[in-house]
Parts: C-alpha cells; sequence; structure tokens
C-alpha cells in the first residue's frame, strides 16, 4: 500500500531523546520555587478544585433529580388511583346500604356524604385562602421605585429627592 520509511536516522539531524529533567521547571536560580510560579500553581489547583466540586454537586444533584421525579410520577399514579378507587367505595357503601333501606335512600345518603365532605374540604380551603397574606416587604419595595425613576413624580416636590440628584432633563 505505502512506502516503508527507514528507520535510520538522517544525517545531521539527531533524534530528540526523552528524559528527565534534574532541575525543577518552577525553581527560580536559587533552587526555590519563584513566587510566581507557587501563585500559578495554587491558582490552578484552586481551579481544578473548584471545577471537580461543582462537577461533583451536578452529578449528585442529577442523580437525586431523577429519583424525585421518578416519585413525584409514582406518587401522582397512586392519587389518580386512590380517586378511582374511592368510587368503588362509595359504589360498595350505597349497595351495603341497601341491604336495610331501598337503593334510592342508600344511594341518596351516599351522595349527601360526598356532598358533605366537599362542602366541609371547600369550607377548609376558603379559610386557609383568607388567612394569605399580602407581600408587604414586596409591595413597598416597588413603590420605592417610583421614587428614584426619572420622569416619575416625585414625593418631595417637582424634580427633587432627598437622596438623589435630580434628574437630568432632555
Amino acid at each position: 500500500m505505502g512506502k516503508k520509511r527507514s528507520q535510520a536516522p538522517t544525517a545531521g539531524r539527531e533524534e530528540p531523546i526523552p528524559a528527565i529533567p534534574l532541575t525543577d521547571a518552577n525553581a527560580g536560580a536559587s533552587g526555590d520555587p519563584t513566587i510566581g510560579n507557587l501563585v500559578k500553581d495554587a491558582t490552578a489547583q484552586v481551579s481544578t478544585l473548584f471545577r471537580g466540586e461543582i462537577a461533583l454537586a451536578k452529578a449528585e444533584l442529577t442523580q437525586e433529580a431523577k429519583k424525585a421525579g421518578a416519585g413525584s410520577g409514582l406518587l401522582a399514579a397512586a392519587g389518580v388511583m386512590l380517586l378511582y378507587t374511592s368510587l368503588f367505595f362509595f359504589i360498595f357503601l350505597g349497595a351495603l346500604l341497601m341491604i336495610w333501606l331501598p337503593a334510592w335512600a342508600a344511594f341518596g345518603i351516599v351522595f349527601l356524604l360526598l356532598l358533605l365532605i366537599t362542602a366541609v374540604a371547600g369550607f377548609f380551603g376558603y379559610k386557609l385562602f383568607t388567612k394569605l397574606k399580602k407581600p408587604e416587604k414586596t409591595m413597598d419595595s416597588v413603590s420605592s421605585l417610583k421614587e428614584v425613576l426619572p420622569g416619575q413624580p416625585q414625593l418631595d416636590g417637582p424634580g427633587a429627592h432627598s437622596a438623589l440628584p435630580p434628574a437630568r432633563q432632555r
């Protein structure tokens, strides 16, 4: 296929021989490492350590996020199955009451029971929502922005603010 190269060195050209240096490449004239080289090495090592820590954190978080996603999916499936199961429970309850009552009365009682459960859950949900508080800090922060934005009416007078110089007019 191709020509075979000869292994003999060419005249006048020597191949470099691999060797281990006998002196430290980072050492200065006195044989001690220079401050610049020490800082360079420390910076490189800290950077490598930092990148390694970030890679480790990403790997751990990715693995835990996958577990959390799988767990959430299984919990959602269990919730849906509980809903379907409750349907059969209430049919069973109606059939059980039919032993002592007519069918219309048995299923009427089950209907009223479900209506009562729904009303109680709705009442407590409404109570929880009425106890929610306004985000006071956010509202204060947003309203204070009006004071520092140029072109907005100022509280301390036209074009003046006690803590800021007046805005340039164009």
